[in-house]
């Protein structure tokens, strides 16, 4: 058990502290943000693992009762090769420590959960008292998409169900035809992806453990990637001008193109369009997905050698 949990700490410290920081300051994921999604995504689950892996182990050492579930369909000779009938002083204390992170965790997403509800809540009935009021007779507009009467340039997509995409007025007539289908199909890969799904998650553990290197680069990652690869979407469709048009129209009167602007993000993503950067090879695409994949796996083979050399 000792060499098990040393094992685990061991990858859950590398995943975590120097592999986002060399991912971050690898140039590849803004030629492929979803495959960097993925690794990220990838790296966070096995950090997780990790944890919860020497949760269980620990727990099992620390407390017969625990230790007679877990192992209670296994022989006698997988239970000896995890030696648990001793438990050191350190692995108590890391057990315990982990079980008030496992702790802190769920009552972060939780309270992501419910502040995320509470938000769309408190949009949706925005929404309604801005809406015109149709005459009798006429069914509540539940359609994809709505439209709002205003003069600022503004468009979103707004999860739930049944999930809208917002259009103000004033898109519209700042926008061709073409420029909105462009929006349209942004916001449209957003939802399709279920980035606000991931977006939470990230929000969550960077909330919940600010200063894990890992976590707060995966929610400053994934909110700039997640734009990326709408953008990517976007632009496959409509064309990569007509992409980098829209933005601009949507967001000049927000200083996109300006140096000092807090919306850094939207100049790159403006100068990304116009200038798209080649894309990785197939080949190249599909072994950093396989890679990262496996990565996952490596708490779970810790986890099992013991238990596995002593069946064979």
């Amino acid at each position: 058990m000792t060499v098990c949990l040393l094992l685990l700490t061991a990858v859950a410290l590398t995943a975590a502290v120097p592999a986002p920081r060399a991912l971050v300051q690898a140039l590849w994921p803004e030629r492929e943000p979803v495959v960097a999604l993925w690794v990220w995504q990838c790296l966070v689950a096995t950090v997780l693992m990790c944890c919860l892996a020497a949760l269980v182990l620990g727990a099992a050492a620390v407390f017969h009762t625990v230790r007679d579930r877990v192992f209670a369909p296994a022989p006698p000779a997988v239970t000896a090769a995890y030696d648990l009938s001793v438990a050191p002083l350190w692995a108590v204390a890391l057990t315990v420590l982990l079980a008030c992170g496992a702790a802190w965790t769920t009552a972060m997403l939780v309270r992501e959960l419910v502040e995320a509800r509470r938000g769309r809540d408190r949009t949706r009935a925005h929404l309604r008292e801005r809406a015109p009021e149709l005459p009798a007779g006429l069914p509540a507009a539940r359609g994809p998409m709505l439209v709002l009467e205003d003069d600022y340039p503004d468009a979103w997509w707004m999860p739930g169900h049944p999930p809208q995409l917002v259009v103000t007025t004033g898109a519209l007539l700042r926008l061709t035809d073409h420029q909105l289908d462009a929006v349209l199909t942004h916001e449209r890969g957003h939802a399709r992806a279920h980035h606000d799904w991931l977006l939470h998650l990230s929000s969550a553990l960077a909330t919940g453990f600010p200063r894990v290197p890992l976590f707060a680069h995966f929610c400053d990652q994934t909110h700039r990637l997640v734009e990326l690869a709408a953008d990517d979407i976007a632009s496959r469709r409509c064309g990569h001008l007509t992409t980098a048009l829209a933005l601009i129209e949507l967001n000049q009167h927000r200083g996109v193109l300006s140096c000092a602007s807090s919306r850094r993000l939207l100049g790159e993503r403006v100068d990304r369009l116009l200038e798209p950067p080649p894309r990785l090879l197939r080949r190249q695409r599909a072994l950093t997905t396989t890679v990262a994949a496996l990565i996952p796996l490596l708490p779970l083979l810790i986890t099992f050698a013991p238990g596995l050399t002593a069946l064979g």
